[in-house]
């Protein structure tokens, strides 16, 4: 699927990528940060982006008015969980997925290529594909390239992702190698796959923690034809510090017309640190599984709320967030909700959780439109993680 149109301007212009399924549109930057749009045929959302995870059809406690309220915009379904249960066919039978969740927003599908790669005692790749073992009953199912695609076409997700093969951490270079060859090899084959007229294909670059490799993967993805890019192999157990380093190298290779996007990245500080090195799209289970456990993201940094010191604490969960929790009950309440093994306890932690995160996301918007991202950054990474060498000092 190739562009149909490209141009590229400086900081006071655009960078437009036009494609047949998507169209993305880089309105300002800051240093490496990028603020722009991607449209879909089911909406636009704002970039950067921090996807809310809805591994099988849900984010997990929250309805779709829920997941709005929190300023979500778009959404992410998983392959291997889908076509498990309830099936992907069933999914199309239905109308497909936005109709079978009721989210009329865009949707990502993941190939499911990462949650086969942790099924590392119930697996078997070869080049044709993975075999695995369903961690539901046990039976024995493939997924290729060719599947993966089906799969997602069946669900009728806005943005696809290839078929990867993620090596894990630690691996030998070899290992690594083979892993990343293999990828590149399923890529071709994903993009030889018929898919719905809607739908954008992303490539995922692999190569791990060799910067040479992850170079090679780039200029590999780059030739082929895909809508996006990912980076995918990342924030699976290696040292924090090596992450960035693949970050800081490895983004600014990806074609600036096109969306980058690091899956299943991270803390608010990890999040900043990719927006200073371009990236445009993230996703992570943290905001909502840290909810669901009781520990709060917030303007002041993170609360855990099952400690003891909330018992009697009248004050709101943030009180600079604006969202239904924090305007409506006391960290006490939380806590004994909590404590009580209630089930709004992770409703209301998750909607808290996931409009802080949409909020960091507004306000880095704001602050790469206003050429003060550094600063923003600096002060969201002082609340959750260690300063990291300005990228405006790099570009």
């Amino acid at each position: 699927m190739k562009s149909v149109g490209f141009t590229h301007i400086t900081r006071t212009g655009r960078i437009r990528n036009l494609m047949n399924q998507i169209q993305f549109d880089v309105q300002v930057t800051d240093g490496r940060a990028r603020r722009g749009r991607v449209s879909t045929a089911h909406g636009e959302f704002e970039t950067p982006a921090f996807m809310a995870v809805g591994t099988q059809a849900t984010v997990k406690g929250l309805t779709p008015a829920q997941i709005s309220d929190t300023k979500t915009q778009v959404v992410l379904g998983n392959t291997y969980h889908l076509t498990l249960r309830p099936g992907s066919d069933r999914i199309a039978a239905l109308g497909g997925l936005h109709k079978f969740m009721a989210w009329d927003g865009p949707i990502l599908t993941d190939s499911g290529g990462f949650q086969v790669f942790s099924l590392a005692e119930l697996r078997k790749t070869t080049d044709e594909g993975v075999t695995f073992k369903s961690h539901i009953d046990g039976a024995m199912i493939e997924l290729t390239p060719e599947s993966s695609m089906q799969i997602q076409a069946e669900l009728g997700s806005d943005i696809a992702m290839a078929f990867d093969d993620c090596a894990p951490y630690p691996a030998s270079r070899q290992e690594v190698e083979d892993a990343m060859a293999r990828t590149h090899a399923w890529a071709q084959r994903c993009l030889e796959v018929s898919r719905p007229d809607h739908q954008a294909l992303f490539g995922i670059v692999q190569g791990g923690l060799f910067a040479d490799l992850r170079r090679e993967s780039v200029a590999a993805l780059a030739d082929m034809p895909f809508d996006g890019f990912a980076l995918g192999g990342l924030s699976v157990g290696e040292p924090k510090a090596e992450m960035l380093n693949i970050l800081s190298e490895i983004t600014p290779l990806l074609p600036a017309e096109k969306p980058r996007y690091v899956m299943g990245v991270g803390t608010p500080a990890d999040l900043m640190a990719g927006v200073a090195q371009g990236v445009d799209m993230f996703d992570c289970v943290m905001p909502t599984r840290n909810a669901r456990n009781g520990c709060a993201f917030t303007s002041q940094g993170k609360v855990v709320i099952k400690q003891a010191q909330y018992r009697d604490d009248a004050a709101a969960l943030d009180p600079d967030c604006p969202c239904y929790t924090c305007l409506t009950f006391s960290r006490a309440y939380l806590h004994h909700v909590y404590r009580a093994n209630e089930m709004i306890s992770g409703i209301l932690m998750t909607l808290h959780n996931l409009s802080y995160y949409q909020s960091v996301m507004d306000q880095a918007r704001k602050a790469i439109e206003a050429g003060s991202f550094q600063d923003y950054a600096d002060h969201i990474i002082g609340l959750y993680g260690q300063k990291q060498p300005s990228p405006l000092e790099t570009s």
